[in-house]
């Protein structure tokens, strides 16, 4: 008799269910039988263990995102019926005469015991002048129940990892064989268990497209879509990272049901990423990087590298940096160099919160203070302590200078260092947290624009009239009209805080990942008022923009990639300065305000003379379909 096959796999999330054909009759039967009724009901259903379980036989992705397993039939000898028995998994505390948990407790009293007892009579051979070497039947055999517990001890913290070795060649606990009778074909269909968590399919899915694996690799790719290796270890396990990002992608691709196509993965240093800029990477973004310039600042030129995906922002900036190069360039200025950080400390009364304002802002006790937190680092150096009360609350803002690097770790331990030393007047202070919200980061505050943090930068240039008609296509009068209006009334009917001008947070962000610094502090470093005033009787215009908390650095992070460090390096600034610790991150500073300024002043031209429409709609605008273009990349 011809057998029937067995009907497809289920899916539910990542777990597959296969569906089960018994016979109505057989089944009938055998529940009648008294074999089975004396078997307990764990024997009958085993417990179904869905961690470290994976799918057998591999799974084959489809077009359509779904999972489709392959389908199984049960051997059949001499036209005979035939029925497979799931046993539970073994195990290996199976092996043991007792429970694991009495074993263990037996094996760690012996171990302990017989130590003291060998330990003993080792003091009193050496107390009664007794050779070491001779030993009593008693002491031999204390010596052997001391090697066997020692070895069962050290087996039993790897048991867990014999135990998943074991269930994982012992084969599939999911793998339910057919049970057909000759006589009734009729079919039972054991329906999976209901999913707790219900996952919305995701429409349309593209077709997975990947590379053939190294058998080696294929099965650690298993292994991380079954749980058994966390894709976080892959770096630690295999010691390859660039191996490690393509077994990550190759895994997420088959668990999503979702193509990575359009993300390379080649030509990129994930060495430089570990431990330091990225966790667990699975590719790299692709940005273009236009150069806006030069831009005329204090006396030198600089090609200022912007990395950005918005039409026209380059061409506008690098107008900007025309009109200024023509004029004379710009000057700039840093008012302050000094980040911050400010801890929340808690204590039972609010005066118990003064007192400890009072101390921290006395003068007397400042040296002190600058001492303990100088101690972090070679480039910290403590400038300056305030503090502010908010009931039985105190916060502390802490700032130092931290030479070229932007310094949030640097001045992170110096806080750190002053506040165990506090905790010897003021034992009853409890520390809250490290960051109070008063430093303030990544997040627009007052307290930025009013104290600054960062670097604070005033940068200024004079454009003579005849060119703010000829390049910039409009007049002194209506950019100093536009400016009154939009940057200063404008933003002040919004309730915009250090948001004074037009475009600021544009060209910080560009210059910012092209340049390698940490994108999200674009929040504060964007603060900026943008000033116009018509000078010479009208003729020429003085324009200036002032940013109190530009955070940038040359060293750590992001700047020591290769592409950000070109970048870097195309501006003259990588790397820390041999001169004078800090010259390079201020002078970035000043650079990026010098952009910024460039970039208000043709912002704001082109929206005096109608221009930016009509702009974006020839550089931001594009009719050609790149949807289905792919990206070659080069080792």
């Amino acid at each position: 008799m011809k057998k029937k096959q067995a009907g497809p796999q289920q899916t539910c999330g990542f777990v597959s269910y296969k569906t089960c054909l018994i016979s109505p009759s057989h089944l009938s039967r055998h529940l009648t039988s008294s074999s089975l009724l004396s078997l307990p009901l764990e024997r009958l259903f085993p417990p179904m263990d869905l961690r470290r379980r994976p799918p057998k036989p591999p799974v084959n992705n489809n077009t359509d995102g779904s999972f489709r397993s392959y389908q199984t039939r049960t051997s059949d000898d001499d036209h005979r019926r035939r029925t497979t028995t799931i046993a539970p998994p073994p195990k290996a505390s199976d092996a043991l005469p007792l429970p694991l948990y009495l074993t263990n407790a037996v094996f760690f009293t012996l171990f302990f015991s017989v130590a003291y007892y060998l330990l003993h009579r080792w003091r009193d051979k050496i107390r009664y002048n007794t050779p070491l070497h001779v030993v009593t039947i008693t002491e031999l055999g204390a010596i052997i129940a001391l090697i066997a517990s020692f070895i069962y001890l050290l087996g039993f913290f790897g048991i867990d990892f014999v135990q998943s070795f074991i269930s994982r060649a012992s084969g599939d606990a999911w793998d339910l064989a057919d049970t057909i009778d000759e006589d009734d074909h009729r079919l039972v269909t054991c329906s999976p268990p209901t999913p707790i968590v219900s996952v919305a399919k995701l429409p349309n899915p593209e077709p997975i497209v990947t590379e053939s694996l190294p058998e080696k690799d294929e099965e650690i790719v298993k292994s991380v879509i079954d749980g058994v290796i966390p894709s976080y270890s892959l770096e630690s396990r295999l010691g390859d990272c660039k191996r490690a990002a393509s077994i990550r992608r190759e895994a997420l691709q088959r668990v999503t049901g979702r193509s990575m196509e359009g993300l390379p993965l080649d030509g990129f240093d994930y060495e430089s990423i570990l431990g330091q800029c990225c966790e667990m990477p699975v590719g790299y973004i692709q940005i273009p990087v236009g150069i806006a310039g030069p831009l005329l600042l204090d006396g030198y030129e600089y090609s200022v590298p912007m990395a950005t995906t918005e039409g026209c922002l380059v061409a506008s900036t690098n107008r900007g940096c025309k009109a200024m190069y023509i004029s004379g360039g710009a000057t700039s200025t840093v008012l302050k160099d000094g980040m911050t950080r400010a801890p929340v400390v808690r204590f039972a009364s609010a005066r118990r919160a003064s007192e400890l304002k009072f101390f921290l802002e006395n003068p007397e006790n400042f040296d002190t203070l600058t001492v303990v937190f100088n101690r972090s680092s070679r480039f910290a150096r403590l400038q300056s302590v305030k503090c502010t009360i908010a009931g039985k609350n105190a916060y502390v803002r802490f700032c130092c200078s931290t030479g070229d690097a932007m310094g949030m770790n640097m001045v992170s331990k110096g806080v750190q260092n002053v506040l165990e030393y506090l905790t010897d007047d003021f034992p009853d202070m409890d520390v809250i947290g490290i960051s109070g919200n008063f430093c303030s980061d990544k997040k627009p505050a007052a307290v930025n624009w009013i104290e600054g943090r960062g670097k604070s930068v005033v940068c200024e240039a004079v454009i003579k009239g005849e060119i703010v008609n000829k390049v910039l296509k409009t007049s002194v009068a209506a950019l100093v009209e536009l400016n009154m209006l939009k940057n200063l009334a404008g933003s002040a009917v919004a309730g915009s805080l250090g948001g004074f001008n037009a475009h600021a947070s544009n060209i910080v962000s560009a210059v910012f990942i092209a340049t390698g610094q940490d994108p999200a502090q674009n929040v504060e470093s964007s603060q900026c008022i943008t000033m116009m005033e018509a000078i010479n009787d009208g003729k020429d215009i003085h324009i200036s923009v002032t940013m109190p908390s530009i955070e940038v650095g040359t060293v750590g992070g992001g700047t020591q990639l290769a592409s950000q460090s070109a970048c870097l390096n195309l501006l003259g600034v990588k790397g820390a300065s041999k001169e004078s610790p800090g010259m390079n991150s201020r002078r970035l500073a000043t650079i990026v305000a010098g952009a910024v300024l460039a970039g208000e002043l043709s912002l704001m031209s082109a929206i005096a003379a109608g221009q930016l429409v009509r702009s974006h709609m020839k550089y931001n605008r594009s009719s050609r379909d790149i949807s289905g273009a792919t990206t070659t990349s080069t080792t």
